[in-house]
Order: structure tokens, then sequence, then C-alpha cells
């Protein structure tokens, strides 16, 4: 389709890309949607391996803007898994009638912005599109880092990447089988591996906080009434500080004492969830002895799980519980009670090798059969990175983001007109229900484009000045907490020479939405709106 003219054209196929066509739609707008995978799904397309679960429940993990949907979907669990969860965005986009406005199997390599015209052009490798809006909904996770050890092209068994997992199923009962991670997908792998092997090494650089998900069936009742108060609920979710509908805390752990502590900790631990300490009290992520404290039980916990107590120990994190992304297991830590299960510790002996047999630390050789890397993401910057991005004057991406990455809201770029990421850094995406971010994200730039068509404008593009304002202060809300102390992904720790700076914002989704809503009452201050390439400022 080489050549085609769009008024948007959109990038992505999850969550955010599916909402952001029908939206685009909606106002009025010729659009259209690369993927690159082979279907819709996004993240839940790629990530098919053993045990994939949204860790949020699955009532929450919808979309809330279409009645339809709502009322013709019935999800099965408390936490959905990939196959049900990918099923659903293929429910919305049918229902939506989204797919006559897809091109599957389709890569972006490239988009240049044509300043004369006030166009995108981009190139795929199928063909290429002139759009006036160019929006990145590509996610957050979707650039999976690659296996960085020496010797994989020797190995003489299998090996997988999980967020590259083959359609078809792979067959791990009987083998021996080595898993590099314990972040969220390495413990979901490793549970459900741990079952079917006949040998499971876990090779652990860091240990990470496992909140238990005390999943099941859903109970049909709940969910007819969670149908009926819908509106109330995700309107209570969307001012909430991690996009989910729970009460915020009201009081500072310093403010009661050890007693009531414990007992608001149980209360969270046998409610289970990602926030089931988080949300206890208000200084959880900004106060050593709060965070102390939960982070203290959490350790209890496991090693009143875990039998041998030299592997609870190895088990058992020392960073601050919450500064990195807290996981959600059914059971991971009993599976180190299992004879088959082996616990490998890479800090005290780093992976050396692949060797043809298995994979060589600097303490011994483990003989394996397969081989599972859950090594994690180039997280948040990666996804649009991946592509060739080139603004005003010619100006990279890669080159504007060399110190780290500079947006505004999350949403924009200064020099880089009419470019909308959704979910992109700067926002609260990461550290949220990441459905109600990507409503409000999308709703906002869709919002703003009928706005700007209203108004006979064409270009929109943040200023140096509102782009740095909003870089200070993201950094700003993130010292007074106590994430940025984490070598996490968040601050692009994991990666190998990315700059360390803290990506998300942390004021909460209450928050962040009331600032970019106050942007768009004052005109769309910190842009610059243009009408046949003359800038007004609002």
């Amino acid at each position: 389709m080489r050549g085609t003219r769009l008024d948007a054209l959109v990038v992505g196929a999850g969550f955010s890309g599916l909402y952001a066509l029908h939206r685009l739609r909606a106002v009025g707008l010729a659009a259209r949607l690369v993927e690159r995978g082979g279907g819709v799904g996004g993240t839940w397309y790629w990530n098919r391996y053993p045990g994939a679960r949204c860790d949020i429940e699955s009532v929450d993990y919808q979309f809330s803007f279409s009645p339809e949907l709502l009322a013709e979907w019935q999800w099965t669990e408390r936490y959905a898994a990939q196959p049900e969860i990918l099923a659903y965005l293929e429910f919305a986009a049918d229902r939506l009638d989204l797919y006559r406005d897809i091109e599957l199997s389709t890569s972006v390599t490239s988009a240049r912005y044509d300043e004369e015209r006030g166009r995108w052009q981009v190139t795929t490798d199928r063909g290429d599109h002139d759009a006036r809006f160019l929006v990145l909904a590509v996610g957050n996770l979707s650039t999976p880092k690659p296996p960085p050890f020496p010797g994989l092209e020797r190995f003489a068994g299998e090996w997988y990447v999980t967020a590259r997992w083959p359609e078809e199923p792979v067959d791990l009962r009987g083998k021996r089988v080595g898993v590099i991670g314990t972040g969220s997908t390495g413990i979901q792998v490793i549970t459900v591996t741990a079952a079917v092997a006949d040998e499971l090494w876990v090779f652990q650089r860091t240990p990470n906080y496992s909140m238990p998900a005390h999943n099941g069936p859903l109970d049909p009742e709940l969910q007819r009434e969670v149908k009926r108060t819908f509106a109330s609920r995700r309107h209570m979710a969307e001012r909430a500080e991690a996009g989910v509908p729970f009460p915020a805390p009201e009081k500072a752990a310093r403010d009661v004492g050890e007693e009531e502590r414990r007992r608001m900790y149980e209360e969270g631990w046998a409610r289970g969830g990602i926030n089931s300490l988080s949300y206890a009290f208000t200084d959880f992520h900004s106060d050593e002895f709060a965070n102390a404290t939960g982070a203290e039980f959490t350790r209890e916990k496991i090693r009143g799980i875990v039998r041998d107590a030299d592997v609870a120990e190895l088990l058992s994190p020392a960073h601050h519980i919450g500064t990195k992304r807290t996981c959600v297991d059914t059971g991971y830590y009993e599976v180190y009670n299992r004879p088959n299960v082996h616990l490998v510790d890479i800090r005290s002996a780093p992976i050396e090798e692949i060797t043809p047999r298995g994979i060589r630390t600097a303490a011994a050789e483990h003989e394996l059969d397969v081989i599972v890397f859950a090594i994690g993401f180039d997280a948040m910057t990666g996804p649009f990175l991946d592509i060739d991005l080139r603004g005003r004057g010619g100006v990279m991406l890669r080159e504007r983001w060399a110190d780290g990455p500079r947006t505004y809201l999350g949403l924009t770029v200064a020099a880089f007109p009419n470019l909308f990421l959704v979910t992109g850094p700067g926002s609260p995406g990461v550290l949220s229900n990441m459905v109600v971010s990507i409503e409000q994200h999308v709703d906002w730039l869709a919002d703003c484009i009928a706005s700007m068509r209203a108004g006979g404008l064409e270009v929109i593009e943040a200023t140096p000045e509102a782009e740095e304002e909003w870089v200070a202060h993201v950094a700003e809300l993130a010292g007074a907490t106590l994430y940025p102390q984490a070598g996490s992904w968040y601050v692009g720790a994991n990666v190998p020479g990315k700059p360390r700076v803290f990506m998300p914002y942390v004021g909460g989704c209450g928050r962040y939405r009331a600032e970019c809503d106050e942007v768009a009452r004052a005109g769309y201050r910190g842009f610059l709106l243009s009408r046949a390439r003359q800038f007004t400022s609002g």
C-alpha cells in the first residue's frame, strides 16, 4: 500500500494502538494502524510464554469506553492469563470494526517530519505512508534484551526468549530446564515449569519481592456487580495513584504501632495483588522506616514458606520494596521446596558462558536441555528508539535522548511536531494500571487533535521550555521518593550503557490527569500551534 495519505498513522496494535485507532476515527480522521506482529494484541501477542498472566485484576484490565464490550465480555479468572487477554483484544478489534484499517506483519523502519508540508513520511517494510499525525503506541516493554552470554550459538539444546516465544507449543515435560531471570516474567515461567520439568535450574542475580495473587475462578456474582458499578469503579481508578479502584491510605507507618502495622500488612497479604502492602501507608515509597517495615514483613513470609534457610536467604531481596516492579505469583516461593528445583546465585558466581551442554557459571557447569531467557527489556525508551525517528531539521530522537528521555507530559517531544507518544517516558504508565493510563493518554491526544481541527490548526509542537520544566518536574517528584535508589529498569540499570535517568512519573494517575487537563484548559499551554506555518503560542 505504497504512498497512502492519511490524517493519522498509529504504530502498534496493543491496548493503546487499538484504542487510538478507534478514537481518531471517531473524531473524523482518516487513520490507519500498522503492527509488526501477525495479529493484534501487542505485548499479549508476543508474550505467550508458559505462565504469562496479568498482574492487574482482569475486571480492571479492560476498556471502559464501550458499553458493548463491557456487557459482552466475561472474564474467567481474577488475574487473566495471556490467551484470555489476547482473545479479549481480538474480540475488541472485531466488535469495533478495526481490522479494516490495520496492516499486520508490517514493521516501521523510519519516520521523518517534512517541515514544508507539516507531515510525517513513514517507511515500513511493506510500503510508505504520509500522515499529518503520527501516534506511537509501541508499548513500554516491547523491545526484549538479547541474550548477552557468549557461546549461545554452540548450545546443543533448545533456547527461547520469553518475549518472542513461538506460537507452537513448547513441551518442557521431563526436560532439564534453566531459567535465567527472576523478575515478573521469570517468576511466572518458573512457577509453571517447576511442575513439569525433570530438573529446573533457576539462575538468579537479584531476588525480587513477590506478592500472592490468590488467583482463581472469577465469581460470576462479583463480575455482575463490577459491570453494574463499572463507571464509578473506573472513576475511582482514574483518580487513584496506581490506577486501581482501591482507597488511598490515610496514615503514615510512623503514626501507628508495630501491632497495627502488622495487622494491616497481614490484611494486604491475604487480599493479595501487586499493591498488597504498598497501599497500607502514605509514606510507603518515600520513608525509609515505612518501607523497611514492609520489606522485612515480606522477608519473614519468604522464610516461613521456603524450608531451606539458605535458599530463603537468597530469595530475600535487600532493596526497598516496591522500587522495582513488585511481582505477583501463585505459589512461587513454594516451588523451592520441590526436590527438582535448584536456585543458582549468579551474583556471587556469574554466568561465564553458554556451553554446548548448558550454562557455565564461575562455580560450576549445569547440563541442560532447554534454556529460557527471562532477562527483561530495554524498557520505555527502546521501543521508540527502534525506529529511525527524525523531527524538525532532521534531528534524530536517539540524539535528543542520548542523555536520557525528554518529553512534555510523556506525550510529546520538542522538535517533533504532530508526534504523540502513548504512555511514554515522563508519564505514569508503567507504575499504573496500563489500561487506565492508556485511555487517558489517547483521550487527551484525540481531544487535542479535534480541538486543533476545529480551530483550523494543523501543527502542534512542545516548546523546549515546557519540555525542560516537565523533565525537571518528573525528576523532582521521583527525588522525593525511594524509587531512584534501586538499580531497576525504571532507571535503565538493566541495559549496559543506557543513561541512568528515572523515567516514570511518580505523582500518580490522578495528579497526572489533572496536570494534563489543566494544560488543555489553558489553551494547550507549553505548545506551539500553527496554521499555514505561522506559529501561535498556546
